[in-house]
């Protein structure tokens, strides 16, 4: 997130009004200048909602390989966009390749998770909780 602000910062520190107004940015500048305000593509807030955790070790892991997926998809998305700007692309490319490596490391996890438990019943239970009551 830090990293992405900086781009955001840098690539918005110098704007004058007329580039304000031309590229959409106003609405946004009317609430928080250049300041950085994190925000969905659809302008809402950043918010504790998108931190998913349920507690169950099957279940928090395909929830984290799905959050990887989903931010190596936005930086692909974003990387078709700044093919003129490599002050933006190197950092990007950088994110996405830790979004890949943070995937395989949670499948791995995951691979290990359902090794050690009873395959024939961890669709049953929770591991973390229901020990040995199961």
């Amino acid at each position: 997130m830090e990293m992405i602000s900086a781009i955001v910062y840098q690539l918005t520190k110098n704007l004058s009004m007329d580039e304000i107004e031309r590229s959409g940015f106003l609405p946004y500048y009317m609430s928080h200048t250049t300041g950085l305000f994190p925000a969905a593509s659809s302008g809402d807030p950043f918010n504790a909602f998108v931190f998913q955790s349920k507690g169950d070790a099957i279940t928090d892991l395909h929830e984290d390989l799905a959050a990887e997926q989903k931010a190596r998809t936005t930086y692909d998305n974003i990387l078709r966009l700044v093919r003129d700007h490599p002050d933006v692309e190197a950092p990007i490319r950088f994110l996405r390749e830790r979004e890949i490596v943070h995937y395989q490391r949670f499948g791995e996890a995951l691979r290990i998770v359902q090794e050690r438990l009873d395959s024939k019943n961890y669709y049953i239970m929770n591991p973390e909780f229901d020990r040995g009551t199961c």
